[in-house]
């Protein structure tokens, strides 16, 4: 066995290097092509975020290094992307911004911390197996939330493309100040370039997808500004940007201003949590792999651990990102070192070039960014198909735009719960018959449909719980009080039954006397095996007795036929 063969046999057997090995030497180009690609692509987005969050754009480039390095040894998902991201960026720039000047020692020492508590948060709820948090944000409302970041990211843009100071309180209102009292200010080279860049990348993108027009733009726009000193022309650039490695170092904070940086943690937490979780699910199935959620959250506090300690602010799970590297060919965490290399490089070498960048230049590129965020067919889709949870998710996008994308996170968890509240606590409840054919249907519990005459079989569509167990208990008793002729026996269905809380469980007790009273015998059937344990636990099996469960509807029916034809 060679020595590369026993290395990576060891590393199996740890959770490290999981989204690399094993390797397979076929594949090997393929990911290296895909780390160039992402680097390409990623750099001017990443310094676009930067700008977001409210740091020197060179802070972008370190959220590719040391985070990324981290998350390829120690994250589970070979397909998962992990840096700079615009919602996390956008909801560090909202609180910081109001403690500290952007792109200030002290911002930047706050931006680090706020990465810190994010990795802490992340690392506790491994510990606590919180990862079925990120399961109560909808698709719908994630989608509302991002199409809300993409229109406060784009806006927000608006005035450094145009090379004009930001005025005003609130997005719409900064914008109409833009063109109603800064008309004057612009400078018109700023603006051409702005519209040159949009053009490009947007007319670009749509015939020429595969072209990094992001890229192609950033170095199209840095030659131009060197070679005819467009600086000259009023056209503001990124100026000197501080090249070599980061510095490794804890931020300085003051304790006192730690507890005002817990809220926005906690959003980026939830952020990272639910976008992470879902992109890595999403490529897991797409290639029928492996992924372990506890793992992942480990590698992503320990990026974010990398990333404060290096000076750079929070990293999240990019869904952007993992596309550019599996549409390029990419299937392992080998590509993302590639990139961490290009990178490396680029910090090293590159960071002279970069400063001659337009700011009005990156203002456009971040702009495009934002729009495609918003996600209009998507939410045209939630419309057509689901009203009430189209209002849920346009909520949350208004939130965001309107209020924070802070609280924007907080209402989108909210409003999911709610959702699925409202779900579970209207589940579909049906009763089973036959036709005069021998086939199966169901009806709703209004019809007073009887399986056979004096037996119905009700079937629940949902857990039963605090919140459901009224409608519960009010069907069935509605169903015995009006059956025509009376019924015998009630056959509850338990095959949408996954569990009983407390008051569940009383619940039935109770109906089962009430039923008694009507001369009606509870019958069970359907009944998974951890229920079960419950219904035993709880005395419910010998209360209604074992003779009255049944493996399936069928066989209840079956009985209750062999009952009344008698001996």
């Amino acid at each position: 066995m060679s020595l590369f063969k026993k290395i990576a046999g060891t590393f199996e057997k740890f959770p490290v290097l999981e989204g690399i090995l094993p390797v397979k030497a076929s594949q090997i180009p393929l990911d290296i092509i895909a780390g160039i690609t992402l680097a390409a692509l990623a750099i001017p987005e990443v310094m676009g975020y930067a700008k977001i969050a409210g740091v020197p754009v060179v802070l972008g480039l370190y959220t590719l290094l040391l985070p990324m390095a981290v998350f390829a040894i120690f994250g589970s998902s070979k397909h998962l992307v992990v840096g700079a991201d615009s919602a996390t960026a956008a909801i560090t720039a909202t609180v910081l911004v109001t403690m500290a000047v952007p792109e200030s020692p002290q911002y930047i020492a706050l931006a680090g911390m706020v990465a810190l508590l994010a990795a802490f948060f992340l690392i506790i709820s491994r510990i606590l197996k919180l990862g079925f948090i990120a399961d109560f944000l909808s698709r719908a409302v994630l989608i509302g939330f991002l199409t809300g970041v993409g229109i406060q990211v784009a806006l927000g843009q608006v005035p450094g493309m145009f090379g004009v100071p930001n005025e005003g309180t609130g997005l719409l209102l900064q914008v109409v100040h833009v063109f109603t009292q800064e008309i004057s200010l612009m400078n018109g080279t700023t603006v051409l370039l702005s519209i040159l860049v949009l053009g490009i990348i947007f007319c670009g993108g749509h015939f020429f997808r595969t072209i990094p027009w992001a890229l192609l733009t950033v170095i199209g726009a840095i030659i131009a500004s060197w070679a005819l000193d467009l600086a000259a022309y009023g056209v503001t650039t990124i100026g000197t940007m501080d090249g070599g490695l980061p510095v490794i170092a804890f931020p300085v904070v003051s304790p006192d201003l730690v507890p005002d940086l817990l809220g926005i943690a906690i959003a980026c937490f939830l952020v990272i949590l639910a976008q992470s979780a879902a992109t890595s699910r999403a490529y897991a199935i797409r290639y029928e792999e492996k992924f372990n959620e506890n793992v992942d959250l480990v590698g992503l506090g320990l990026s974010n651990i990398a990333a404060g300690m290096s000076g750079t602010f929070v990293v999240n799970g990019s869904p952007t990102k993992t596309e550019m590297v599996d549409s390029a060919g990419g299937r392992s965490q080998l590509a993302q070192v590639v990139t961490v290399g290009i990178v490396l490089l680029v910090l090293l070498f590159l960071t002279v070039p970069l400063s001659y960048l337009p700011r009005s230049v990156l203002a456009a590129i971040v702009f495009t960014i934002g729009i495609r965020l918003i996600d209009i067919n998507g939410m045209k889709t939630i419309l057509t198909l689901r009203p009430v949870e189209f209002m849920v998710a346009l909520l949350t996008t208004l939130t965001v735009i309107f209020i924070s994308v802070g609280w924007g996170i907080v209402i989108a968890i909210v409003l999911s719960i709610l959702a699925h509240l409202r779900h579970s606590y209207h589940p579909i409840n049906v009763l089973i018959s036959q036709t005069p054919e021998g086939k199966w249907k169901s009806a709703p519990p209004s019809s007073g449909k009887q399986a056979v005459p004096g037996l119905a079989i009700y079937r629940f569509g949902a857990n039963l719980y605090y919140a459901n167990e009224n409608r519960f208990t009010g069907d069935i008793l509605d169903i015995a009080k009006s059956a025509s002729p009376p019924l015998k026996w009630l056959c509850l269905s338990a095959s949408m039954i996954g569990d009983i809380d407390y008051s569940g469980s009383e619940s039935i007790k109770q109906l089962h006397g009430r039923l008694k009273k009507h001369g009606v015998e509870l019958v069970i059937s359907d009944i998974r095996d951890q229920v079960m344990r419950q219904l035993e636990k709880d005395r419910i099996i010998e209360l209604i007795g074992k003779e009255h469960v049944f493996d399936s509807y069928r066989d209840a029916f079956v009985a209750y036929q062999e009952l009344e034809a008698g001996p």
